[in-house]
């Protein structure tokens, strides 16, 4: 049973969840989104797509955003972060709240709670992002990938811009194929296929899941 996620609840509590790069400078700015030539690790956009925590380790990863995202607390009181934070880990953590897939024992659940919490808050880390849309751009999918295609594929093909391409993709709430990733590129699958390697295709298989 597939239940809706409660989203509301984080809001209510104002946890935080989401922020764009507040050291790195974009390249470009435009109306409807920020393009980094070299990429940010900063962007922390959780929840963005209806895809669903569907593994432990992106249970985990989302804890450590989270924690991150909230190190100050209530008040900078580092004892009050740690019972608010405890709290929302828990209620991502239960299954009908609608962020995660499976049910998850609490013994387990307190070992990755207290390991995320032993961590400290330093930024996790994350995945590379070149283009950032802005938030209500009015763009569709279609859109934003046309844009996407044009700022990073078309000119060479490397495995970091399919790995970049990927991840917009992924962002997007959109299955990754190889018919699509082709187009973007500009190439046709089989040149996709043969610049690819085993690692990325694998890695598309796991974006994938998380859909």
């Amino acid at each position: 049973m597939s239940y809706e996620r409660k989203i509301e609840w984080l809001n209510k509590k104002r946890v935080i969840y989401r922020r764009n790069p507040i050291n790195d400078t974009p390249t470009l700015v435009h109306e409807h989104y920020d393009y980094y030539h070299d990429g940010t690790h900063e962007c922390y956009h959780l929840f963005n797509s209806k895809a669903k925590i569907t593994t432990y380790r992106s249970l985990k990863w989302h804890f450590l955003v989270l924690y991150y995202l909230n190190e100050e607390g209530v008040e900078g009181d580092i004892v009050s972060l740690e019972d608010d934070m405890r709290a929302v880990f828990r209620f991502i953590a239960t299954k009908e709240n609608g962020f995660v897939t499976f049910f998850i024992k609490q013994r387990l659940l307190n070992k990755i709670i207290e390991n995320v919490i032993e961590y400290g808050g330093d930024p996790p880390k994350n995945k590379i992002r070149k283009i950032i849309f802005k938030d209500f751009s009015g763009l569709s999918i279609n859109q934003k990938l046309s844009i996407v295609g044009k700022l990073i594929g078309r000119k060479s093909i490397s495995k970091d811009k399919i790995y970049s391409i990927m991840l917009e993709i992924n962002d997007m709430g959109t299955k990754i194929t190889l018919k699509y990733l082709a187009e973007l590129l500009g190439c046709s699958v089989r040149t996709l296929h043969r610049n690819m390697g085993k690692e990325l295709k694998n890695e598309k298989e796991i974006l994938n899941e998380e859909i």
